[in-house]
């Protein structure tokens, strides 16, 4: 089972210690349709859960992305500057936005495992 939780905003965390790995979900890739330009912080940046992390732009619209729990960036994806439609093809993998320091676990028990994350978007279509 994977350590994966998602945000009623279509984020994603996977942790890896206490390092979580943040992206959009496929269905959040697939509402915006061709993504064409990815805003994200800069190293070293703190942020609070909630906090906006960055900004995704597509041909249909621009949306906000959220920190999914509170920490410090310490490593963003560079590749999504020269390809922003890696969103498009992995928002899974290699998709990723940033990688945080996350300072308070606990905070991950507020979102969803993706059984409950799967029920969620069945709800909204």
């Amino acid at each position: 089972m994977s350590n994966r939780r998602y945000t009623e905003d279509h984020e994603w965390i996977e942790l890896e210690g206490n390092i979580g790995v943040v992206g959009i979900t496929d269905y959040a890739q697939e509402q915006l349709g061709d993504v064409v330009f990815v805003e994200l912080p800069d190293v070293g940046i703190r942020l609070t859960k909630s906090d906006e992390l960055g900004v995704v732009e597509s041909v249909k619209a621009a949306a906000e992305i959220y920190a999914p729990a509170s920490g410090e960036v310490v490593e963003v994806n560079e590749e999504l500057s020269s390809n922003p439609s890696l969103v498009n093809d992995d928002a899974d993998g290699a998709g990723w936005f940033v990688k945080m320091h996350v300072t308070n676990i606990d905070e991950l028990n507020d979102l969803m495992d993706e059984v409950a994350y799967s029920s969620y978007i069945l709800g909204l279509q």
